[in-house]
């Protein structure tokens, strides 16, 4: 089982992107798959989890990922022990960040990917959403998941009016991390 915490704030669709990787998988790729989120406080800006998990075989666990595969981070505010807490050795960790990965000490044998989703976000779509970019990143990092089915997920769960917008994001995020790899 592939298992996937997303960590960020209300209002920046950590949701959203566990649900399009679901989405991706389960229909595109026909496996079994679970998409669901963690909301504290429900106002935007507060903390909010979202998970995602990828089996061949149908998934009977309901409860929160807690022993990850691989740990997107949204914003980078949100990072500390609690983010890389249960990412497992050999597991991936993508930031939405201006910083190198070095400015994120690892606590274990696992990689840091860092994209500044924020400005590819900025630059195509005008907004500062990064949902997309950060599955994008996530996509290209550890390849688990084929990015034409993410890009048939977007034209199945988004809005008409912003499916070709985040499609050219997603390419552009998935290509940048494709390209520092």
């Amino acid at each position: 089982m592939i298992e996937v915490r997303w960590h960020g704030r209300g209002g920046q669709g950590a949701f959203t992107a566990a649900r399009l990787l679901g989405q991706a998988v389960a229909i595109h790729e026909h496996k079994y798959v679970q998409a669901f989120p963690s909301f504290g406080p429900e106002r935007r800006g507060a903390p909010v989890l979202a998970f995602t998990r990828i089996d061949d075989k149908k998934i009977t666990d309901r409860s929160e990922v807690e022993t990850c595969d691989y740990v997107v981070v949204l914003d980078d505010t949100l990072y500390g022990d609690n983010v890389t807490k249960g990412l497992k050795d050999g597991g991936i960790l993508v930031i939405n960040t201006t910083q190198d990965a070095a400015a994120f000490p690892k606590k274990g044998d696992y990689t840091v990917i860092t994209i500044d989703a924020t400005a590819l976000a900025l630059d195509i779509l005008g907004r500062p959403i990064t949902n997309v970019p950060m599955l994008a990143a996530l996509v290209a990092a550890a390849g688990t998941v084929n990015s034409d089915s993410v890009l048939k997920a977007i034209d199945d769960q988004l809005a008409p009016r912003i499916r070709e917008k985040n499609k050219a994001l997603f390419t552009a995020a998935y290509d940048k991390v494709k390209g520092e790899l």
